[in-house]
């Protein structure tokens, strides 16, 4: 854990921050809600998974609490995401509808990929090393802004209705744990983030799906 590999935490925390702000906001825009609704959608996107992994490792409080710098760079993302929906509003443009949908799942996929990484790297730092519990830290910070945002919004979360989504975060997951015997912690963070944004965005392009039980037509 030498190096580079606090700077490279430090980068992904805030790229995760940025994108998951941004996928929030828009997903607030696109539910018709107020500033205060599509910042408060913002800020559970990108603040949620890690306020979980912090409770699950017992960091207490809570490093969003301990450091308001994230609330504060996700507040300022989700303002600009609203004025920018203010002042070009077309959701009701089928064309502009399919965009901002391809911009949403693209942020989410980045923030996704980037808080798999930091979740377990967090643990790392305080001395666990547990697959199982890296594993597990990796995927809950990755998915758990999402599943809080998409309950808020009134939606299904993403995680039991897209295509691979927590799968993504679990096998990122993996990679970082394999190659991390055999490469730096910074070549890892990178496979494993490359390994989640690849696997997400074909998930997505190629529509695959984990098996469910199809509703039949009466």
């Amino acid at each position: 854990m030498k190096g580079n590999y606090l700077d490279f935490n430090i980068f992904f925390d805030l790229i995760g921050t940025i994108a998951f702000a941004i996928s929030g906001a828009i997903l607030g825009c696109k539910k018709n809600m107020d500033i205060l609704g599509v910042i408060v959608l913002g800020l559970v996107t990108a603040l949620g998974g890690g306020f979980v992994r912090d409770l699950v490792l017992r960091i207490t409080p809570p490093k969003m609490f301990q450091d308001s710098k994230n609330a504060i760079i996700s507040t300022i993302f989700s303002i600009i995401v609203f004025i920018f929906f203010y002042i070009q509003f077309k959701f009701k443009n089928p064309k502009w509808l399919k965009i901002t949908n391809k911009f949403m799942i693209i942020f989410d996929t980045i923030g996704l990929a980037s808080f798999t990484i930091t979740g377990m790297a967090t643990a790392i730092s305080l001395g666990y090393y547990k697959k199982f519990l890296l594993m597990f830290v990796g995927t809950i910070t990755g998915v758990g802004g999402g599943m809080i945002r998409d309950v808020l919004a009134g939606t299904i979360p993403f995680i039991f209705r897209e295509q691979i989504y927590a799968g993504a975060c679990i096998l990122g997951a993996t990679t970082f744990i394999i190659t991390r015997h055999f490469f730096s912690y910074e070549i890892s963070m990178i496979i494993c983030f490359l390994t989640v944004l690849i696997i997400r965005l074909l998930a997505v392009k190629k529509d695959w799906n984990l098996p469910r039980i199809s509703k039949e037509e009466e």
